[in-house]
């Protein structure tokens, strides 16, 4: 297993065994339906967390709430973005998503109450009082209307809109409804050193991109089997993507610029960040 896998599995298992020791005691199904919400996924929010903390020489165990916390995040979002009421979806990796295996209250409130974890974990990183401060307050930001949820109403939106998205607007939206998370995962390292977070905030919004121009070319190119849920329904609803503007060659070409871009804004730290470069390429290589 190369050096990028290994730190990729352990980041999730750590977050992942964070996670349920916070919910220990916890009130039997939402307990229940969160674990469920939380489990099967890549742990690459997690992982930024650790690595972007190991190149600041800050042990993972210090950085382990933070990265617990921005798998609970990211888990509430998938939990209610795949309500009826928002994309509707059956399948979330590989298996029924939450409201189809319990019901929609239970989801509501387990994506509810992963969002209040997220926040009981960010405040207990092991940092300086001001540093965690400043990491409950710019997750709350990268969540809330600047963020994920303002892209998200921004991707609703578009859904009904008489004019499709231009280039430049999915770009917006995607910053805000994919990115916005990945960023904060990234700087988490420079914020609890109270170091400049510049190159990493650089790579994070490359890489984000990148992150979503694959999703773009996985709903064209990947399988149910693959990739766990629902293909092909951006352009079943007529949405525009970066494929349908850019085609798919062109989304490919871009998703690679967009990893080159992101590994060569890392030259400051040299071979330190070597898996943070795997990681750009695990971005637009992936199959699921």
């Amino acid at each position: 297993m190369g050096r990028f896998a290994q730190a990729l599995l352990e980041a999730g298992d750590l977050a992942s065994t964070r996670i349920a020791a916070a919910l220990d005691g916890g009130c039997g199904e939402i307990r229940k339906a969160m674990i469920y919400g939380t489990t099967g996924g890549k742990g690459l929010r997690a992982f930024l967390v650790l690595e972007s903390a190991r190149l600041h020489n800050i042990a993972a165990k210090d950085a382990a709430a933070a990265a617990a916390s921005i798998e609970a995040m990211h888990a509430y979002s998938l939990v209610h973005d795949d309500l009826p009421c928002m994309d509707d979806d059956d399948l979330r990796r590989g298996q029924p998503t939450v409201h189809r295996k319990w019901d929609e209250a239970t989801a509501v409130l387990a994506g509810d109450a992963l969002q209040a974890l997220a926040f009981e974990l960010v405040a207990q990183t092991e940092c300086p009082m001001a540093a965690r401060l400043q990491l409950v307050v710019s997750l709350a930001q990268a969540a809330g209307v600047r963020g994920m949820v303002g892209g998200q109403a921004l991707d609703i939106a578009a859904e009904t809109a008489k004019t499709p998205l231009n280039l430049s607007e999915i770009t917006d939206l995607q910053a805000g409804k994919t990115g916005a998370l990945i960023e904060w995962a990234a700087t988490v390292g420079p914020e609890m050193a109270q170091a400049d977070s510049t190159a990493l905030g650089q790579y994070a919004r490359d890489l984000g991109l990148a992150f979503q121009i694959a999703d773009d070319i996985l709903d064209v190119e990947g399988s149910v089997v693959t990739l766990g849920k629902a293909v092909g329904k951006d352009a079943s609803a007529g949405k525009a993507t970066f494929v349908s503007l850019l085609g798919l060659d062109g989304a490919k070409a871009r998703a690679q610029s967009l990893a080159t871009s992101a590994c060569d804004v890392l030259s400051a730290y040299g071979k330190d960040a070597d898996t943070l470069r795997e990681a750009a390429q695990f971005v637009i290589a992936r199959k699921s």
